[in-house]
């Protein structure tokens, strides 16, 4: 499943599939602990396929606080980096909805500091840390929609999730997006 939408001169496409298989992209997203150690869901994905090298390097960037991105390198994956998000738990870290929105502004900021051309995001806080897939979903696509035209480098983001659910949660709230910006 892909839905491709061109946008401002950038490329946003969202994808059911594997975070930690994306190999034609320069970064991808970590949904990470504060700690930034190997966990479950996309962080344990990620830092399987990568290696233990992924924790030696990131462990001492930590802790981070909801909202915050760091960047290590990729090790054994893929990709040249990893972009580190702390997304925030839902019911517990407030404003959840700008804290969420921090992730993606912050990840894409520190991509586009690096040069980084492409990007992909996993459905951030939507795992355990319980955020709703809709409204998860139309922060994260609002929030690329207004701030990809703005950067300089960065020119294609990926939303990278694992089901049909979240697919069409994705879908929907990015065409909204797009015709609202």
């Amino acid at each position: 499943m892909q839905e491709v939408v061109e946008h401002n001169g950038s490329r946003i496409e969202v994808v059911v599939g594997d975070i930690a298989d994306q190999r034609d992209l320069a970064a991808v997203v970590n949904a990470a602990n504060a700690e930034l150690r190997t966990g479950g869901g996309v962080a344990g994905a990620l830092h399987r396929a990568a290696g233990p090298g992924l924790e030696e390097e990131a462990v001492p960037l930590g802790p981070i606080q909801p909202g915050e991105c760091v960047r290590t390198t990729a090790h054994d994956l893929p990709n040249g980096h990893v972009l580190h998000c702390l997304g925030p738990v839902y019911g517990q870290d407030h404003p959840a909805e700008e804290l969420l929105a921090a992730c993606y502004r912050n990840a894409l900021r520190l991509a586009d500091e690096y040069r980084i051309d492409s990007v992909g995001f996993p459905a951030l806080s939507t795992g355990a840390f319980g955020f709703p897939m809709g409204p998860a979903a139309e922060v994260a696509t609002t929030t690329v929609v207004q701030l990809l035209p703005t950067l300089s480098h960065v020119a294609l983001v990926r939303f990278v999730l694992a089901d049909e659910d979240a697919f069409h949660a994705h879908r929907n709230a990015l065409a909204a997006a797009v015709n609202d910006d």
